[in-house]
């Protein structure tokens, strides 16, 4: 199994409220809906390759909810709704009374790095971390991620939640590059060590 943290981040490395302006208010955030604008083909391409790949999908509680909320909830019919509701998601919650209103989802109760690594020894799945700034910083402090998708906005915030904390250092071996029309770096990188090996 190998795990992916597929994230949307500024230049600062902000990612909160990526998509929408009520988002993540959370710590006075007044930046939402910073992503909007851009997204292009090439983007589109990149994450379509990713979602064929297949794999299942981690989700924090919060994110879970408000993702697929809103893909669900959308008009247009639409490749990402289906594959968000027909592919395996797992969501990870310290609430083992957390309700998971979409099909094909497991909620993972507990503290999200020990759940996750239960989930290891059970399938050989590969996992793909969307968002869910809490979960892929718990498991990035454990050393679970292998590999860093990230789209690196052209854009300085200044203030939110960054998707790195305080944590340990990472060594990182860059894969693929991609710059997209808008200016977004898309950056796979692999990580060279973890806490698991």
């Amino acid at each position: 199994m190998a795990i992916t943290a597929f994230q949307s981040v500024t230049l600062d490395g902000v990612m909160q409220g990526l998509g929408r302006p009520d988002e993540d208010t959370r710590g006075d955030f007044t930046h939402g809906g910073w992503g909007n604008g851009y997204q292009d083909e090439v983007s589109m391409q990149f994450a379509s390759d990713g979602m064929a790949e297949g794999g299942a999908l981690l989700f924090g509680r919060r994110t879970y909810d408000d993702l697929l909320g809103f893909w669900t909830t959308t008009p247009d019919p639409n490749p990402f709704t289906d594959v968000l509701v027909n592919t395996r998601k797992y969501v990870a919650s310290r609430s083992k009374d957390t309700v998971l209103d979409h099909p094909n989802s497991v909620l993972l109760a507990g503290e999200a790095a020990e759940t996750v690594m239960a989930v290891e020894q059970d399938t050989a799945e590969d996992l793909t971390i969307m968002g869910s700034g809490e979960v892929a910083r718990a498991l990035h402090k454990a050393g679970l991620i292998d590999r860093y998708v990230l789209q690196i906005h052209p854009i300085v915030l200044g203030s939110g939640t960054r998707l790195f904390g305080a944590d340990d250092r990472t060594d990182l071996v860059l894969e693929r590059s991609v710059t997209t029309t808008t200016g977004v770096v898309i950056a796979q990188y692999r990580a060279t060590r973890s806490r698991r090996c």
